[in-house]
């Protein structure tokens, strides 16, 4: 199995920017907002090797729905990602808190993760650009 470091190397050779390392888990910066910030919702993992993404429904978006209806539209996101071989891996609420106080929640977002094990580092580095290609944030039609 590939290091952290050989990770984070291939995917650097490979034109994808890396946001962070944490344990054995490289993650690949996916965006950079207006405000200049990344975000990174694509993990590579090296125990045992596999590539996970993160999907959510956010509550300010569809304000009333249950948090099941949430989670739904959320795996509606990840439906081509099943069907590649990906498994949900956790669901779970996260609660964005307002940076100047936090006891002020901001929004709620229901997001689940999904993961694919990996039979090489090349393979991992090919379903990160697979997963960059997801829409990831379900949004109100």
């Amino acid at each position: 199995m590939p290091t952290p470091a050989e990770i984070k190397k291939a995917l650097l050779q490979a034109g994808f920017e890396v946001y962070r390392t944490r344990g054995d888990a490289v993650q690949v910066a996916e965006r950079v907002r207006e405000n200049l910030l990344m975000d990174s919702g694509i993990v590579v993992g090296a125990e045992p090797l596999r590539v996970g993404f993160i999907v959510r429904a956010q509550r300010n978006d569809f304000p009333g729905a249950a948090d099941e209806q949430l989670f739904e539209r959320a795996r509606g996101m990840a439906e081509v990602a099943v069907a590649h071989g990906y498994t949900e891996a956790e669901a779970a609420l996260r609660h964005v808190r307002d940076p100047g106080d936090a006891e002020r929640t901001l929004d709620t977002w229901c997001e689940v993760h999904f993961e694919k094990r990996v039979a090489s580092l090349e393979l991992a580095v090919s379903e990160v650009g697979f997963a960059l290609s997801l829409e990831k944030t379900a949004l109100p039609r």
